[in-house]
């Protein structure tokens, strides 16, 4: 009877510094739910959204009384009657022409002249144009795996035009970026595989560097030393040049100035070695 006791009294012991874990019997140890801790899913962002692709919406306006595209400049179009302006106005006409009209616009925008149809900023512009009608056909029919990827391919080779404008004019990219109203956000580098044979190339690469910077330390530190002697016997040489030119009344070509100079130079040294 007494064993019995003594035993449950032991495990009771025993159970009082054991925690409860998420199920689990642990000794010592504290949950997430001690610290209050909660972790919530970060919401997820359609491919459609704006934001995503770095569009902050164009400063294009296409009103339903605008005119079809290349028909602003005929002759025929100043004296047509109001019916036949109406029938070619933008509202009665397709997707298209109002897609067609909606990019000649957005290239007026960052054009560099009246022809200019192969310059970075219009092709940046031609995809700018096309991304928000792609991203309004994706929200409307999100399972559309055709648009998806040809949205896709767009922003990225529109990033791809960026990078190439970021590199070479750094202030025209600033410049179409506030005309087209955009945010770059650049693509983060790959992960590279962590491998046996390139952690070896790295880490011979670190220590051959280790020793040339060594070795050119010492070299350094040599020829800190050789300057303190050379300077030295370049103060006697030039007092005993100085000497001779005096005894044998030759023009001097060594002053005091020189003199002073180099036992200087040897006092500036003397005091970085002591610092």
């Amino acid at each position: 009877m007494n064993l019995a006791v003594n035993c449950c009294k032991l495990v009771n012991s025993r159970v009082n510094n054991v925690y409860q874990l998420g199920g689990y019997v642990s000794r010592r140890m504290a949950s997430i739910k001690d610290y209050n801790i909660n972790w919530k899913r970060p919401p997820k962002v359609a491919i459609y959204d704006l934001g995503r692709s770095g569009d902050l919406g164009l400063n294009v306006s296409v009103k339903p009384t605008d005119i079809k595209n290349y028909y602003q400049n005929s002759k025929e179009w100043e004296g047509a009657s109001d019916i036949v302006k109406k029938i070619f106005s933008i509202q009665f006409q397709s997707g298209k022409e109002f897609k067609n009209l909606q990019r000649e616009k957005t290239i007026e925008l960052v054009k560099r002249h009246i022809c200019d149809r192969g310059s970075l900023e219009v092709k940046i512009a031609v995809l700018t144009s096309n991304i928000p009608y792609l991203q309004k056909v994706l929200e409307e029919s999100p399972r559309n795996r055709k648009i998806r990827v040809a949205l896709k391919e767009t922003v990225e080779k529109r990033n791809k035009l960026l990078r190439v404008l970021r590199i070479s004019d750094y202030r025209r990219f600033e410049w179409i970026l506030e005309r087209l109203n955009l945010v770059y956000r650049p693509q983060p580098r790959r992960p590279q595989i962590v491998s046996r044979k390139e952690s070896m190339k790295k880490m011979t690469n670190n220590y051959c560097k280790d020793v040339i910077q060594k070795k050119l330390d010492a070299f350094k530190a040599q020829l800190r030393e050789e300057q303190k002697t050379f300077y030295l016997e370049k103060v006697e040489k030039l007092k005993l040049i100085m000497e001779d030119e005096k005894e044998y009344g030759l023009d001097q070509t060594v002053t005091e100035e020189d003199i002073e100079e180099a036992r200087k130079k040897v006092e500036e040294l003397l005091k970085e070695d002591s610092v």
